[in-house]
């Protein structure tokens, strides 16, 4: 069983950078990959960024690429996205997720999901 929690929303200006944070509970937070979604209102839920195990491989979506980095400190059970350049579309709700494979970059994959983050931008 993994616990995540996020943090690190809120509001932003276009331009703005923000850096969202996620907790996990347990000694097992290295065994998986961690990934980020978004969901904003009206849309499904979409793929963001992932992360393996290690940290050493990471894979984006197009529409965050140059702009978003996903990162992680096992030793502080925390995987991060720093989102650079935000634009308006940016905005939504941000979830981390937790998956033993990798990648995986649809969300009904996961086995694990923290509440969310509100993100908004806007001028």
């Amino acid at each position: 069983q993994v616990q995540l929690v996020e943090s690190g929303g809120g509001l932003a200006q276009p331009g703005d950078s923000l850096r969202l944070s996620c907790a996990a509970s347990g000694r097992t937070f290295s065994t998986y990959a961690m990934g980020w979604f978004r969901q904003a209102p009206g849309k499904e839920r979409e793929f963001v960024a992932v992360i393996n195990r290690t940290g050493g491989s990471t894979y984006y979506a197009d529409s965050v690429k140059g702009r978003f980095t996903i990162s992680r400190d096992n030793a502080k059970n925390t995987v991060y996205l720093q989102m650079n350049s935000l634009k308006p579309e940016d905005t939504a709700v941000y979830y981390c997720a937790a998956d033993r494979a990798y990648p995986v970059v649809r969300p009904t994959r996961y086995d694990y999901w923290g509440q969310g983050t509100q993100v908004t931008v806007s001028s």
